[in-house]
């Protein structure tokens, strides 16, 4: 028989990959196994993206006995390339429903002389399979999350028993940092530990200074762990926590869903009367903004963590999001593709539907009124504000009661003063809001 090629995009890991066992079923074991290093996506990748994807990669390679082939360049000259070199039956990958991964594919798919077959996807509920009653996609979360619920998926799949990996010339990654954690080994164990903690999620999970959150998006990004695999782990436990978590994982297949029926999703509104929303250009607020020199603290505490890590906690996404939408009045999709450029767990469905979700522009959004005070946030969420005393240190001498609002201690800083007014923000916010009703 002759081999298959496994193309590996979005499932850096060998368990619970349904491709892979397409492709080991039919190349009758004998796989060629393929990452294409895309110049269209790493391009755009900040550093501790870039530093993330080649340290799973090397994870998986080294799980194949080194024999994964990298190879930079346009997929489709790329796939078709070790297709031909190694007379495959058929080249295996599991479906993208982005609408950048669309239309690759279909060029892909074009390029090749053997079928292109899609199996599985990033996903434990592929999008377009839960509709409503009308057979379209739902547009708000709640119904969406109970058809989910019922649709339900299947269980994981264990790793292929037997693989002979067929290796070819590839070229060598780029130099980067090496990465503690990245890669399926590294994934599973995180996942395994915080089981144990994850009673607490519903709880604890807006609380950016108790960091108890569980990091999976990172791993969820690369494809290091899949969403049905943790869903069935998740399932042995009976919490508020759990299920919170699990609620988590479905809206991210929610935003999953609603990019694929509307991929102008990713940076236009779902709602069109936000078309005509007044917006002012990014300029030195926006600078400030991504800098985290707003002189608010927690605001700015989060974007540093950003920058220097590549993450963000959640709730803290929410606030420095509203801040820039609502306080800067600066169109979404700059925060958006400023997101994508630096976090680690950027996904494009996820990124820009929960942009558009603090926007008020999305579907199921929160409301345009609903306007974060950035101050208010910091006090409720971090209340002795360990996590800004631990990305600011020009506020670590300040107590808590003064750190979320510096402008009025005694004790002179390094730290900017408020770039804004947020009352005079919020009511200019509205005042456009209202212009478009």
């Amino acid at each position: 028989m002759a081999p298959a090629v496994m193309w590996f995009r979005r499932d850096l890991r060998l368990a619970d990959n349904p491709a892979l066992l397409d492709a080991v079923a039919a190349g009758g074991g004998e796989v060629a196994g393929l990452f294409v290093l895309d110049p269209a996506l790493w391009d755009k990748a900040g550093a501790p993206r870039r530093e993330h994807l080649i340290s799973s990669v090397k994870a998986l390679s080294d799980s194949m006995g080194g024999k994964l082939v990298v190879r930079r360049g346009d997929p489709a000259e790329v796939v078709a390339e070790l297709a031909a070199e190694v007379g495959a039956v058929s080249v295996h990958a599991a479906a993208d429903y982005a609408p950048y991964g669309q239309r690759r594919d279909e060029a892909v798919e074009a390029a090749l002389g053997c079928p292109l077959v899609t199996t599985g996807s990033p996903y434990a509920v592929a999008p377009g399979r839960v509709l409503n009653q009308q057979g379209s996609s739902y547009q708000v979360f709640t119904p969406y999350f109970r058809a989910w619920l019922e649709h339900g998926w299947r269980q994981p799949v264990d790793a292929p028993p037997r693989v002979e990996w067929i290796g070819r010339r590839g070229d060598a990654l780029p130099s980067t940092r090496s990465v503690e954690g990245a890669g399926e080994e590294a994934a599973r164990k995180h996942w395994a530990e915080y089981l144990d903690r994850v009673a607490a999620y519903d709880d604890e999970r807006d609380r950016p200074d108790l960091d108890s959150t569980s990091r999976m998006s990172v791993p969820l990004k690369y494809g290091e762990v899949h969403p049905r695999t943790m869903l069935a782990e998740l399932a042995r436990k009976r919490s508020a926590g759990a299920e919170a978590y699990r609620r988590e994982l479905a809206w991210r297949e929610f935003c999953a869903d609603l990019l694929a029926r509307y991929p102008e999703a990713a940076w236009k509104p779902l709602r069109p009367e936000f078309e005509k929303m007044e917006y002012d250009e990014p300029g030195d607020g926006f600078d400030a903004w991504c800098k985290g020199m707003t002189g608010f603290p927690i605001v700015d505490a989060g974007m540093r963590q950003l920058a220097r890590t590549g993450f963000m906690h959640n709730r803290v996404r929410m606030v420095v999001a509203s801040f820039l939408v609502k306080d800067l009045h600066v169109h979404w999709k700059h925060g958006a593709r400023w997101f994508m450029r630096n976090l680690l767990d950027g996904d494009l469905a996820s990124n820009s539907l929960n942009w558009q979700w603090v926007a008020g522009c999305g579907a199921d959004a929160s409301p345009y009124f609903r306007i974060f005070n950035p101050t208010t946030q910091g006090r409720k969420f971090d209340p002795d504000a360990t996590y800004i005393h631990r990305w600011i240190p020009e506020l670590a001498g300040l107590p808590a009661r003064t750190a979320h609002e510096p402008w009025k201690s005694p004790s002179p800083t390094d730290y900017p003063a408020p770039i804004v007014d947020h009352a005079e923000a919020r009511t200019e916010s509205l005042r456009r809001y209202t212009a478009i009703r």
